[in-house]
């Protein structure tokens, strides 16, 4: 049996003569970047994120770019982040010209630590913590960070919170939805998404309405009006295609995402059945909507045997992450070493990604549960 990691035809058997008549009507128009399509998603994203504005944007990485450059965040500053999510995150921080300083994560939500955040801002000496500019918590994987410890110390030392919710649009922490706590939330439309365009895409949302102004003004390269420069910005339009897929799919995202707790909620069942709970250790839900962008599992040894042992069988898999930012080759001359934060070391060589997706069969998800028994057991 062949169970993909992801099966994007079947999603879009699902939606096919939708999207097909809402980008004719784009062809007809022929209004490509920006116009009423990307205003219309704008709008709905808002509501759905239970913000006040949205802001179409050409990727998730450039959403997190936008939203450093809105808050200020510049050469010599710092920002705060996790070592344990995707390369982005510290990326965007690089490339203005700032430092990630960087927290290691909790070992069963794999987000970043409150607590181990407040012990490295009291760490700091007043000259460090006026370089500290901004936090990026990451929801990982489907689920939100602690955020409320993380809002107070923000506020604490004025801090500007930019929520990196690339993987878990529609994910709730005490009934707040993600992208909605901080100054800014920041999401990606990239393919593999639990909600994806059919090419790169993003979305900043944000609750004041100076900070969207300021928004719109350095995605068009700071220009207000057209050809009058008051700030550098760049070039971060989202395209009307994209901006028009993905409304589309927004209609369908919450039927999505309940496909894809039930298929948690199975995983759960099949390895408690298999008797594999002390083998494997399942993800768990901490906070109180996880929308489950992956279904996460983490065995101590032979990891990557195991994966491997999958791939023979035709069973999908991902590591997500291999290598923590910290260790990253680009990064040596921050001056993190190995052991400097355990947590996200461990989860990098012991995590391994499952299919999860919302059309997966209940055979496809037993193959794959007796696959990792059949391993394990030798």
């Amino acid at each position: 049996m062949k169970v993909p990691l992801l099966d994007l035809k079947q999603q879009y058997r699902q939606i096919k003569e939708d999207v097909l008549a809402v980008t004719r009507d784009i062809y007809d128009s022929q209004y490509f970047i920006l116009g009423p399509h990307v205003e219309r998603l704008e709008h709905h994203i808002a509501a759905y994120c239970q913000c006040n504005h949205a802001l179409g944007v050409s990727s998730g990485s450039d959403a997190l770019i936008i939203a450093l450059m809105a808050a200020g965040v510049k050469a010599g500053d710092a920002v705060i982040t996790t070592p344990y999510t995707f390369f982005a995150t510290a990326g965007a921080i690089v490339r203005l010209g700032a430092r990630p300083l960087f927290v290691d994560i909790e070992p069963d939500s794999y987000n970043l630590s409150p607590q181990r955040l407040r012990q490295c801002v009291e760490a700091l000496s007043d000259e460090e913590q006026r370089k500290v500019k901004a936090i990026i918590p990451v929801h990982l994987y489907g689920q939100c960070c602690d955020m409320q410890p993380i809002l107070d110390l923000a506020a604490q030392y004025r801090l500007t919170v930019i929520e990196d919710a690339a993987q878990a649009i529609g994910a709730e922490y005490r009934g707040r939805r993600a992208g909605s706590m901080g100054a800014y939330g920041c999401f990606s439309f990239f393919p593999s998404k639990n909600l994806g365009a059919f090419g790169d895409g993003g979305i900043v949302t944000v609750q004041n309405e100076t900070d969207h102004q300021k928004l719109k003004v350095l995605r068009n390269h700071g220009a207000e009006p057209k050809y009058y420069h008051h700030l550098v910005g760049g070039n971060f339009r989202l395209d009307a295609l994209q901006a028009a897929i993905v409304d589309v799919k927004l209609t369908h995202l919450d039927t999505w995402t309940n496909m894809r707790q039930t298929n948690a909620a199975r995983y759960h069942q099949l390895f408690t059945e298999a008797g594999l709970n002390e083998a494997v250790t399942l993800p768990q839900t901490t906070q109180n909507r996880h929308i489950y962008n992956q279904f996460v599992i983490r065995v101590q040894t032979r990891r990557d045997e195991l994966r491997q042992y999958l791939t023979a069988a035709g069973v999908g898999t991902e590591i997500y992450y291999p290598v923590p930012l910290h260790l990253q080759a680009c990064f040596a001359d921050l001056g993190y070493r190995q052991g400097d934060f355990p947590v996200s070391e461990a989860a990098a060589r012991q995590t391994l990604a499952l299919p999860i997706y919302p059309e997966l069969t209940v055979s496809q998800q037993t193959f794959v549960v007796d696959c990792i028994r059949a391993f394990i057991e030798g």
